[in-house]
């Protein structure tokens, strides 16, 4: 049975456009604020195999999506890596030690704690169905660091920008031990039976050019290449949120299979400046979703218009929100069946 996602990734075409949403499992299910409110917090959820696998599927059960995300977090890395990861109640992430005052060597690394993801990914994969593609992912080293760096996230990453101009070898050596981590634990995601995987780079879009060459482009064109000598045809979709017009070089030297467009970014000129065989994957703004009717159906029209011959999937530019109506999802999905 053709998982008609997986091989729009590849570069086929097809008669109805393969649709997933990012953040797709998650607080705007009434199913999953039920599991949460029986289970825990979030990390509880994520470390509890169980739960992650219904959580990963529950999307599935209610919508026609072509393909299911692992339910995780891409700060599971920092946390193998040895740094010790929160959620409080109603807050952010919190890493400690934070980087900006401590050396990567004081770090630890505690390996097991990715167990639990590859046992969800094994479940999943088990229990999904054989037209739907599964999709794992991991935060590409600049957004990891951003993080890792600062102890917690912000709105400019400026603690971490700051930091890599100050002592770029310094930053250099995070970014490296993030990108071993991550080949590792995608390579493992691949072999415990998702179908292709996507780096998330949420913060690109607060780079320079040059930083954007140096801290983006460079280590996922690593993880890339390293990925596929580990894994041979490994399917990677790339996502640099914000990148504007440095998505071009992006699309050129990384290596990835496809591009996800954030919602910023206007489809009909990604679709005349990138490679015309390159698939490409978005942009529906999240709060278009939320708002529904004409709104909907109008920013879903000049998506669906703006890539008659290039191999596209229907997403949104960045993840779904926590208060998106349900009902609007279903409009969507129609439409876009349509």
């Amino acid at each position: 049975m053709t998982k008609i996602l997986l091989s729009t990734v590849k570069g086929q075409r097809h008669d109805r456009r393969p649709i997933w949403l990012m953040r797709q499992a998650g607080r705007y299910l009434p199913e999953y604020r039920a599991l949460r409110a029986e289970k825990g917090g979030f990390l509880d959820l994520v470390n509890d195999s169980d739960a992650a696998t219904k959580i990963t599927l529950q999307p599935l059960n209610r919508f026609d999506f072509d393909a299911a995300i692992l339910f995780s977090d891409i700060l599971m890395v920092p946390a193998a890596m040895g740094q010790d990861l929160r959620f409080g109640a109603g807050e952010g992430p919190e890493l400690r030690p934070a980087l900006i005052d401590h050396n990567l060597a004081a770090l630890s690394a505690v390996p097991a704690r990715l167990a639990p993801i590859y046992e969800t990914v094994h479940k999943v994969a088990a229990r999904l169905d054989p037209a739907t593609t599964f999709l794992g992912f991991a935060g590409s080293p600049w957004t990891v660091a951003t993080y890792m760096v600062a102890g917690h996230g912000s709105k400019d990453q400026a603690e971490t920008r700051r930091f890599a101009y100050r002592d770029p070898q310094a930053f250099q050596t995070i970014v490296d031990a993030i990108t071993d981590v991550t080949v590792d634990y995608l390579a493992a995601q691949f072999a415990a039976g998702v179908d292709a995987v996507q780096l998330f780079d949420s913060w690109s879009g607060s780079l320079s050019p040059a930083q954007f060459e140096q801290w983006v482009i460079a280590p996922n064109a690593a993880i890339i290449a390293r990925l596929r000598e580990k894994v041979p045809g490994a399917v990677i979709i790339g996502f640099p949120k914000g990148a504007g017009a440095k998505l071009v070089a992006y699309a050129a030297q990384t290596g990835i299979d496809a591009v996800g467009l954030d919602e910023t970014l206007d489809p009909a000129w990604a679709n005349a400046v990138l490679p015309p065989e390159m698939p490409v994957q978005g942009n529906l703004d999240p709060l278009a979703l939320v708002t529904g009717g004409i709104a909907l159906t109008m920013a879903v029209d000049q998506i669906l218009t703006a890539f008659p011959e290039r191999p596209h999937i229907f997403n949104l530019g960045h993840g779904i929100v926590q208060d998106t109506p349900i009902a609007h999802v279903e409009a969507l999905v129609a439409q876009v069946r349509r």
